[in-house]
């Protein structure tokens, strides 16, 4: 299992910059959020530990060991569900394990395993564009997790979906968690999501962006969304994104 840690990150494209010096770590098994504006370098730190950036300065980490490429065991998945149109959820599923030479038998012992994990059971034969957009995001969870990688690192997965939607994928998610307990780190704009499903919170400022708050979320799950110690933690985070009116 991976910890992942960033040491005095920045990052920069041409004179823009984009963090500064950023310092959070992530232990093994956490489900971390990142919460903050848009253009604050969230994506960009993500990008980072899943190997696809790197840094202009500071150093990204995983188990001590500097991250410069991608890895299996750091998967990224985007807002966007980057499904083959031309293959079947199963197949799609498969993608991963056929590259990785997986015996034909074990792959299909994995796919129906996940599958089934993602309730995607009844629509293994079915394309894409014949699925609504939750199911989407739901199989291509599916096929990062049928992979079975140490990190699983979600940007913004839900940002597309309708209120009622996301709302069921969260708990889809939260007990996805809650039976592999991998590490997950979640970007995402939305407040409430990011205190219904962590256990630790990185708040970010404007660009260029740093941590300008870490809060530890110490409330049993599923969690109440209109519970006091969740209303209080939403008004501490609206504050320091300074969404609060007066």
């Amino acid at each position: 299992m991976q910890t992942i840690k960033l040491e005095n990150v920045s990052k920069s494209f041409g004179d823009l910059k984009v963090l500064s010096n950023v310092n959070f770590s992530v232990e093994s098994g956490e489900f971390v959020a990142i919460v903050g504006p848009s253009g604050c370098g969230k994506s960009t730190a993500l990008r980072m530990i899943a190997g696809l950036e790197k840094p202009t300065t500071g150093k990204v980490m995983a188990n001590e060991q500097i991250i410069d490429q991608p890895d299996p065991e750091r998967t990224l998945i985007f807002q966007e569900h980057a499904l083959f149109p031309w293959r079947t959820v199963g197949e799609n599923v498969e993608f991963g394990l056929e590259l990785a030479n997986v015996a034909k038998e074990e792959r299909e012992a994995r796919i129906q395993a996940i599958l089934i994990k993602v309730g995607l059971t009844d629509f293994k034969d079915y394309y894409p564009g014949q699925l609504s957009g939750g199911m989407r995001q739901r199989a291509s969870i599916a096929r990062a997790l049928v992979m079975d990688p140490d990190v699983l690192l979600l940007d913004e997965p839900y940002g597309a979906l309708d209120a009622i939607t996301k709302l069921k994928m969260q708990n889809e998610l939260m007990n996805l968690w809650l039976g592999s307990q991998k590490t997950m780190i979640l970007i995402t704009h939305d407040i409430d999501e990011a205190i219904y499903l962590a256990d630790k919170i990185f708040v970010m400022s404007p660009r260029p962006g740093y941590i300008k708050d870490m809060i530890i979320v110490d409330l049993p799950r599923p969690r109440n969304r209109n519970g006091t110690e969740f209303i209080k933690i939403r008004e501490r985070i609206m504050n320091e994104l300074d969404l609060t009116t007066n």
